[in-house]
């Protein structure tokens, strides 16, 4: 069966995400404590105990959805002796998920990841002030006219798609009072469920670009290795092999939208059958069913989905 695995993004964090990992295996162990000591935090304690407060901080939610993501890489590797190379097609991860991608794929070093995406989750958070920016998802809206719908909600103020998540869910991003008039436009044109995200700033628009100045440094001093599986980036939906141009799409990513409807139709087409969903929660295993019923997705995060995945083979 040919498989893609694909990585969470922010939003999918909870308190006691990653600890029954932790106390089934010494190898998830491990990577929390490296992480840990990349950060010169425990964050492990953050995530297995809270508060929730403090753990859906942008700075803590996306270095430690990673680790989780590559605690369940891990474990499938020492285990189960499952690694990705000839064994997967594909890598892919939503927004800070490209990251554990890449971690995943060998691109990226685990200390690296955990010091970048604190860099990024902080640079975001900075980019703009709380309050004046905010994302909301459109429901029952495809992309098309969700980007109209931002176009005539701007009004000289930012105002974007960010997300394109599946059929029937687009996210839009950018200043708070531009996507309160989207909400407006979009129920008057009979869309009556928008929701605003419980985020802390308005992602993947142009507003994140003094957060997407601070990546291009960081990413510049960090190496960057040819993945051991391609990588379908987000912000292009195809396959990037190239470490020169990984690193400038993880740069666009910031201000860029997250092409992950498109992402999962690209990787059908090219011949995937499942995609395999490592780390906490279950979103894109959702989202996959709503792309396309044909493709099956699985969800590893916890030591029984692991087990259960290595039997099946």
């Amino acid at each position: 069966m040919n498989r893609a695995f694909v990585f969470p993004g922010q939003g999918s964090q909870a308190v006691g995400m990653g600890q029954t990992l932790a106390t089934a295996f010494a190898e998830a162990r491990a990577v929390f404590e490296e992480v840990d000591d990349a950060l010169g935090q425990k964050l492990t304690k953050l995530m297995f105990e809270g508060p929730a407060d403090d753990l859906k901080l942008t700075e803590n939610a996306q270095p430690a959805l990673m680790a989780v993501s590559m605690a369940v890489i891990h474990v499938l590797e020492k285990q189960g002796n499952f690694r990705l190379p000839g064994k997967v097609k594909f890598v892919a991860g939503h927004s800070l998920g490209e990251y554990s991608a890449l971690c995943a794929a060998e691109s990226i070093s685990l200390a690296d990841t955990a010091r970048l995406l604190r860099k990024r989750g902080s640079a975001m958070q900075q980019a703009v002030p709380v309050g004046v920016g905010t994302m909301a998802a459109l429901i029952g809206v495809d992309l098309p006219v969700a980007q109209e719908i931002a176009a005539a909600a701007a009004q000289g103020e930012v105002c974007t798609a960010a997300n394109d998540n599946a059929p029937g869910q687009v996210v839009i991003s950018g200043h708070t009072g531009a996507v309160d008039r989207a909400i407006a436009i979009a129920a008057e044109r009979g869309f009556k469920r928008s929701v605003k995200l419980p985020v802390s700033a308005p992602f993947h628009c142009s507003l994140m670009q003094p957060a997407a100045d601070v990546m291009q440094k960081a990413l510049a001093e960090v190496t960057i290795a040819a993945p051991t599986v391609p990588l379908v980036a987000n912000v292009t939906a195809s396959m990037v092999n190239e470490p020169a141009k990984i690193r400038e799409l993880l740069v666009q990513q910031v201000t860029g939208a997250v092409r992950w409807r498109e992402s999962v139709l690209y990787m059908k087409a090219e011949g995937v059958e499942q995609l395999v969903e490592c780390g906490a929660g279950s979103v894109l295993a959702g989202l996959t069913k709503r792309i396309d019923k044909e493709i099956t997705a699985i969800s590893l995060q916890n030591p029984e989905d692991i087990e259960t995945f290595l039997k099946a083979g």
